[in-house]
């Protein structure tokens, strides 16, 4: 019975505190240590002249193992260790920080701020987001805000269940890495891509049972999930990542909302597959809509995780 316990009662508190409590600013976060861990480790091998594609290979297999064995320590210490697995679970959800700020998003466009919407929208994404008109700043929210449901909190969530708080935060550094270095330009081209494919790898399933579960929430909420379900994987696979598509063609097919097109990463304009080119431009409502999607999704992924893999784990272990 000791084992049954943590394994079920630690991600339900985490779901509970990622939704009521989000992550506090002023909190220390797991993240901000692994994000100096690899700025730390990035310096080291260009100083040393190390192949950067051999150094990005090994530390996609070195750091989330110091990390996976540093959570798994904390967590094992007699009377505080359920404490911190609770705390690095919780730590490693994302949900209730995004959809925070993107209600911010929204409502700083919604009471006529463009410009401080720009300003918000810029901390949730890569792209430039300062020539953006009031529709690319709802299409911007809408795409991140459905990829994110995965990679914040399903992927996350799906690790955490199979593998405790340490696999978790095992996959949270793989997926920083690919934050930080996953990108195809000159700087990052061979360090980020061990760490790129990798968190491709991590996230297949992941990205796959969010985009069923947004359909199964969307059928709930009366939209229309059988036309979602016939058109999103025909556009789901156009997308270069083999993940992100998935969760944003899905919600862009519920919602009959556009996704895709022209978008400016570090100063070069790049045509992203249209996610549903019958649908129409996102508007407030569609915006309001979509958020309310992702907070029910939120809510049945962890229903059907928790439980599921809480029972695969326990016959393994």
């Amino acid at each position: 019975m000791e084992s049954i316990i943590p394994i079920f009662l630690v991600p339900v508190l985490a779901v509970l505190m990622d939704s009521f409590i989000g992550d506090p600013k002023q909190w220390p976060h797991p993240v901000r240590f692994i994000g100096r861990l690899l700025d730390l480790y990035e310096s080291s091998a260009r100083r040393t002249g190390f192949d950067l594609r051999s150094a990005g290979w090994t530390a996609v297999i070195l750091l989330p193992a110091a990390v996976w064995a540093a959570v798994g320590l904390l967590t094992s210490i007699k009377h505080v260790g359920f404490l911190f697995a609770v705390y690095f679970a919780y730590a490693g959800l994302a949900l209730g920080c995004l959809m925070r700020e993107a209600r911010n998003v929204a409502s700083l466009l919604d009471s006529g701020d463009l410009e401080g919407a720009r300003t918000a929208l810029a901390m949730l994404v890569s792209r430039d987001t300062s020539a953006l008109d009031a529709g690319g700043v709802r299409r911007t929210l809408a795409e991140t805000v459905s990829e994110n449901l995965n990679d914040g909190f399903t992927a996350p969530l799906f690790y955490l269940c199979l593998f405790g708080p340490g696999g978790m935060w095992a996959y949270k550094t793989v997926s920083t890495m690919d934050s930080m270095w996953g990108y195809r330009t000159d700087r990052f081209r061979d360090l980020g891509r061990g760490a790129a494919k990798t968190d491709d790898l991590l996230a297949w399933i992941p990205a796959r049972i969010t985009a069923r579960l947004l359909l199964f929430a969307g059928k709930r909420m009366g939209l229309d999930a059988a036309t979602a379900r016939s058109r999103y994987r025909e556009d789901a696979v156009k997308m270069e990542s083999p993940n992100a598509g998935w969760p944003m063609s899905a919600a862009a097919w519920l919602l009959q909302g556009k996704m895709g097109g022209p978008t400016v990463y570090f100063g070069e304009t790049k045509d992203k597959p249209i996610l549903n080119p019958q649908g129409a431009p996102w508007d407030k409502p569609k915006v309001k809509m979509l958020f309310t999607l992702v907070r029910k999704t939120g809510s049945w992924t962890a229903w059907v995780l928790i439980p599921v893999l809480g029972i695969v784990r326990l016959v393994f272990a």
